[in-house]
């Protein structure tokens, strides 16, 4: 017998390639299935005839096949299979290319219905490789009514997935719906169990919305729940107030090469103001990629350090904790202040002042020095997933710093923050969040409803604005000859691809493709180096200090240099494939230039044709705000599409969106009122479960 908690792999139909392949998108059991929600749907709900088809249509046909047959083009040496279907009045010729089993599903005889758009070719209308069921098996759940659409991997389509979640979708039935009776009450909500049914297979428009309120709702107000609980434990807890050491904060500013904006100025002060205070701090700090959110959290850092309490930096990837590193070993110079990197792949502590010229710096095979002996001896630790994924204790945390938060999950940052808890030592430590995606300061305080915000909403001065423009194919070889003109005269240049390996299924450029090209033909006597995430950490480390050195001009690389990576002299970069990624992803990218007085350039390349495509690129022309462009995607593409990408700096959501006002302060008044009611949770037993379930452990973020 089924259950909700039954393995993928015992359902019907999935063996364990299916299983594999499901895994990937994080779907392991019958309610993972369940909880894999459509981003949007096809509107087969008008059932059309024959005779009233028109080209460049989506339409919905039934009918009797009459003649069905397979053929081999010598042209391009693929099968193509021909059918002719009648509706009773008319006849429409149906072609499906390189899919020779369809004979075998289908015979002469068969009453099937076709779903798919409609084209004008060979002087009449046909339909071009549509989907297609035969109709006496039961309902249609392909190609009649409001079709869902889910997002797949490689090998895996619609037509499976929706046939998977039919098979169980009778397991809502098992479903506990932990929602209080008087809050879907109150909002006129679905029960859990349709409000599920429904986002899968609905009848009409206002079951989708109906279902993706109550879903939507959800995702929110355990947001919220968490947010106020969050708040009436951090009202108890206890932090290490740290003193302002005035006179070393300013040195540290004046011998900086450059002037702090006031926006910096106003956001470092906010920050040594509540790490001053005996409560401890949760801050998010926002701010454009480039805006300096970094020296503003060393400042403080400082004077963490300087009152012989640790801090310590966690950073999502090896190479963005390593250039942080590098950046506070710097900085720091004049101080004497001991620094720890640990990674997966390094181990280091920088020692300041050194006592002998070989002591700069130190370095320690990672075999030889456990992670729990660096903490011991540094004032300052930067570090990515390795500080939680070993026993290890920071002897007096005084403030944990969260790099780009998004990357990392709920759990994770609490596991940072239970580092220094012990039975000895109950206090929390100062907790600074930074992201680089701005948003309205009202949508912040419904989002966080317990965390204080610092925008920094000022580029440093001189800073030009970087001009965007989406390039056809026609000019590419412009493009490349300005590439070498701005090499000639000292910049540099980031080459973005999609892929690592060339896929000809996905038809987009790929990295190892890229370079050889630009090495082999089109920059033979320029330095090249490619970056990806298949490297070993010294090889990427090497290639990244050599672009940063200039040794390198033109560094080709993934989506891994998306964050942080800060490479002044680089003036271009170049996106193959733009329309691969989300528009915030690609200001992400775009930020990797623009950082130094130099006038920058982002161009965005696309085989699209598309004119939704086309419009979305075009936005990165005119806009240069990170939350325009997630509006603009989020209309354009939906919320399914561009969640990963959009909502980066934001708590995960499946199905709600950041742009959801009424909602979010709908979900933000029921969670203050229930923990003003009981704080424990007690009277709603379902709902205190739920939150254990999804494992909302509690923090200060």
């Amino acid at each position: 017998m089924l259950t909700l908690d039954t393995d993928i792999i015992k359902i019907n139909r999935v063996g364990k390639i299916m299983a594999s392949r499901l895994k990937k998108l994080g779907v392991e059991t019958a309610r993972d299935l369940l909880f894999y929600f459509p981003f949007r749907y096809d509107d087969f709900t008008k059932l059309t005839p024959i005779n009233k088809l028109q080209a460049d249509v989506s339409a919905n046909v039934i009918g009797q096949i009459e003649l069905i047959q397979n053929k081999r083009s010598w042209k391009k040496k693929m099968y193509i299979t021909e059918a002719l279907i009648n509706d009773g009045a008319n006849k429409l010729k149906v072609i499906w290319f390189n899919q020779p089993f369809i004979a075998n599903n289908l015979h002469s005889g068969d009453k099937v219905s076709l779903a798919g758009k409609v084209e004008y070719e060979y002087n009449c209308l046909l339909m071009v490789s549509p989907m297609y069921e035969k109709i006496d098996r039961g309902q249609a759940i392909h190609t009649q009514g409001l079709v869902p659409n889910y997002y797949l991997t490689a090998n895996i389509t619609q037509k499976q997935i929706r046939f998977l979640i039919k098979q169980i979708i009778n397991l809502t039935e098992q479903l506990v719906d932990w929602l209080p009776a008087e809050i879907k009450s109150e909002f006129k909500m679905l029960n859990l169990q349709q409000a599920i049914a429904q986002i899968h297979f609905p009848k009409n428009n206002s079951d989708i919305i109906l279902s993706r309120q109550r879903l939507a709702f959800d995702e929110l107000f355990l947001i919220q729940l968490q947010s106020q609980i969050t708040k009436v434990e951090l009202d108890k807890s206890l932090a290490t107030p740290i003193n302002f050491y005035e006179k070393e904060t300013k040195d540290f500013v004046d011998n900086l090469p450059f002037k702090l904006t006031n926006a910096q100025r106003l956001s470092a002060w906010d920050i040594i103001k509540d790490i001053g205070k005996s409560k401890p701090m949760a801050r998010l700090l926002e701010g454009e990629v480039g805006s300096g959110k970094t020296l503003v959290a060393c400042i403080a850092m400082l004077n963490v350090a300087l009152a012989g309490k640790q801090a310590v930096l966690m950073a999502p990837t090896e190479i963005l904790a390593s250039q942080h590193y590098n950046t506070l070993c710097q900085l720091f110079s004049r101080f004497n202040l001991k620094i720890g990197l640990i990674t997966r792949s390094q181990k280091q502590i920088f020692n300041f002042p050194p006592k002998k010229t070989n002591d700069f710096p130190q370095i320690f095979n990672k075999n030889k020095i456990k992670n729990q002996d660096i903490i011991n001896n540094s004032n300052i630790i930067i570090g990515t997933h390795a500080l939680i994924q070993e026993k290890i204790k920071f002897k007096n945390l005084a403030m944990a710093i969260i790099d780009e938060q998004h990357r990392f999950g709920v759990e994770q940052r609490a596991a940072l923050l239970s580092r220094t808890k012990t039975s000895q030592n109950k206090l929390m430590p100062h907790l600074l969040s930074m992201t680089a995606t701005p948003i309205p300061r009202s949508l912040a305080m419904a989002l966080y409803g317990d965390l204080d915000l610092s925008i920094i909403n000022e580029l440093p001065k001189n800073r030009k604005k970087i001009i965007t423009q989406v390039v056809p194919e026609a000019k590419r070889l412009k493009v490349y000859e300005f590439i070498k003109e701005q090499i000639n005269q000292g910049r540099q240049a980031f080459v973005i691809c999609p892929l690592i390996d060339l896929s000809d299924k996905l038809g987009v450029k790929s990295v190892e493709e890229e370079y050889l090209k630009l090495d082999k033909t089109i920059f033979p006597d320029i330095a090249i180096g490619r970056l990806h995430g298949r490297l070993k950490f010294a090889e990427k480390e090497k290639i990244m200090r050599d672009f940063l050195d200039n040794k390198i001009k033109i560094l080709v690389s993934t989506s891994v240099v998306e964050v942080g990576v800060d490479a002044p002299n680089a003036a271009i970069i170049m996106i193959e494939g733009a329309d691969h990624f989300g528009l915030a992803q690609i200001h992400q990218f775009r930020g990797r230039v623009g950082r130094s007085n130099w006038q920058s350039y982002c161009f965005l390349f696309t085989d699209s044709q598309v004119n939704k495509t086309l419009e979305r690129l075009a936005a990165l022309v005119k806009h240069a705000n990170g939350f325009d462009l997630a509006k603009i995607d989020l209309k354009l593409r939906g919320p399914g599409e561009v969640y990963g990408t959009i909502q980066k700096g934001f708590p995960e959501l499946k199905i709600a969106s950041l742009f959801d006002y009424i909602l979010m302060k709908q979900a933000r008044d029921q969670a203050i009122k229930l923990i003003n009611q009981d704080p424990t949770l007690s009277i709603w037993p379902k709902l205190k479960e739920k939150l254990h379930e999804t494992g909302k452990i509690v923090h200060p973020e």
